[in-house]
């Protein structure tokens, strides 16, 4: 696999050594910043994530935390386990899950009433702007960007108020066996290529082109995340797109966000998704690819160890990248999954005991190994999931221009696209094509209009 210079480093980090001390006086207080610790009293401080030694730093802690999750189909069986393994090392930290169905909805009325526990999965809702209300810093971005991966997207300030729960990679889960079975010899590499691709499966198997689980809503989301890297090949792009005039425009190399939807929209219009996606099921749908009902789904490559754990047929599963070809080379977008936050209303001893949790699952326990993705520690390897991406060039989104920092997340508001935020926009793109209310031209020239409006609104410098 390739790998860009600006993107993923896997390059090994010695950690920092830290004793904790206590803080009692303005002095104390700015020595505790100087050599890696967190304020968060008059009187104490705790310490950022690079600063500890896990098993030797407060093994006479006590305290007792909980943490939400998204995942209930592993809560009580993976996640346990995880927590068992950690109180072998600190036996005075109990460590309990809580998993949350409707994840997204019920986390923004739980941190607005600070009712979450001490570790949360940091909704996707949440403003880096608004990270400080709710969390507590890991430490200084410029030193944990470093050592972990995908730093810039929960960054504030300079400091960093979450740490990605691993990563994933922009494609696409198929059975290969299915697309085998359709004669599909080489998977597609432009959008007309893979509707065409769909279209052989249709006729030439039982199985379901592409399953959109339009039901579930949250997949619908999923295919903002192409629109970045792997439909432009530029880790610049979504911070760039705020002074792009027209972004969702067609260009004649069928590439950029137009060409994402457009792949979206042609399959429901020809008939290529399930036939009634309102009844879809997001928890079936990963036995039905895994036993070759359904060909293939757009997730990040996440869902990938999820299908192979879904059924008897692991080894029919597989990952292409997403089929759009950038003067000759596909990318594939790498970004952080769900990032965990640490409640900054909690005591000291459980944010400390959350500390050490969240270091000892990122960097000692199997959960990328388990999961298939891309470990928020970049000293470790990529999954055996990426490794059919060959000739596939990895990137990662760069962070914004100093002063930037809210330009995306501001003109993104205010033109209610909700880009990476919700699967409300996704979701007409889908209806109109199922039911012929509006072409994708339209609603591409809809959200251009709403794009150019949120610029003007804001004073945004569009470039010509």
């Amino acid at each position: 696999m390739k790998l860009g210079k600006r993107m993923i480093g896997f390059s090994v980090i010695t950690a920092m050594v830290f004793s904790l001390t206590a803080c009692t006086g303005t002095n104390d207080k700015e020595a505790a910043k100087a050599t890696g610790t967190n304020e968060v009293s008059e009187n104490s401080v705790v310490p950022t994530i690079d600063a500890i030694h896990l098993g030797e730093d407060y093994q006479d802690l006590s305290a007792s935390i909980k943490i939400l999750t998204n995942r209930t189909d592993i809560v009580d069986t993976v996640y346990k386990g995880y927590a068992e393994e950690f109180m072998k090392l600190y036996p005075n930290i109990k460590v309990t899950y809580e998993a949350v169905t409707d994840y997204e909805e019920s986390l923004n009325l739980r941190l607005t009433a600070g009712d979450w526990g001490d570790i949360c999965f940091i909704p996707t809702s949440v403003d880096k702007s608004e990270l400080p209300q709710y969390f507590i810093t890991f430490g200084a971005f410029d030193t944990l960007n470093k050592i972990y991966n995908f730093c810039s997207e929960k960054t504030f300030n300079g400091q960093q108020y979450g740490i990605a729960n691993g990563g994933t990679a922009g494609g696409i889960v198929y059975n290969k066996k299915v697309w085998e079975k359709a004669g599909i010899k080489e998977v597609p590499k432009t959008p007309d290529a893979f509707l065409e691709c769909l279209q052989q499966i249709k006729e030439n198997t039982d199985a379901i082109p592409l399953y959109s689980n339009f039901a579930a809503g949250w997949p619908m989301g999923q295919w903002d995340s192409y629109i970045g890297i792997t439909a432009t090949g530029s880790p610049d792009f979504m911070n760039d797109i705020v002074h792009i005039k027209n972004p969702f425009e067609k260009n004649e190399q069928m590439t950029g966000p137009y060409a994402v939807y457009y792949v979206l929209y042609e399959a429901v219009h020809r008939g290529l998704i399930e036939e009634d996606p309102a009844s879809s099921d997001w928890e079936s749908s990963k036995s039905l690819l895994n036993n070759g009902e359904i060909s293939s789904m757009v997730l990040g490559s996440w869902a990938v160890q999820q299908c192979k754990d879904a059924g008897a047929n692991a080894d029919d599963v597989a990952y292409m990248p997403f089929p759009i070809t950038v003067e000759g080379t596909q990318y594939a977008g790498a970004g952080g999954n769900y990032s965990f936050g640490i409640n900054n209303r909690v005591s000291t001893e459980n944010q400390i005991a959350s500390m050490l949790y969240v270091k000892w699952l990122i960097e000692e326990s199997s959960i990328y190994e388990d999961e298939g993705s891309i470990p928020a520690l970049k000293s470790k390897e990529l999954p055996k999931t990426l490794a059919d991406f060959e000739g596939v060039e990895l990137l990662s989104n760069n962070p914004a221009k100093e002063g930037e920092e809210d330009f995306f997340e501001e003109v993104n508001n205010e033109s209610e696209i909700g880009i990476n935020k919700n699967d409300y926009t996704k979701s007409e793109i889908l209806e109109a094509a199922l039911y012929g209310t509006k072409t994708l031209d339209e609603i591409m020239d809809d959200w251009n209009t709403r794009w150019t409006n949120a610029q003007m609104i804001l004073g945004m410098q569009v470039q010509e």
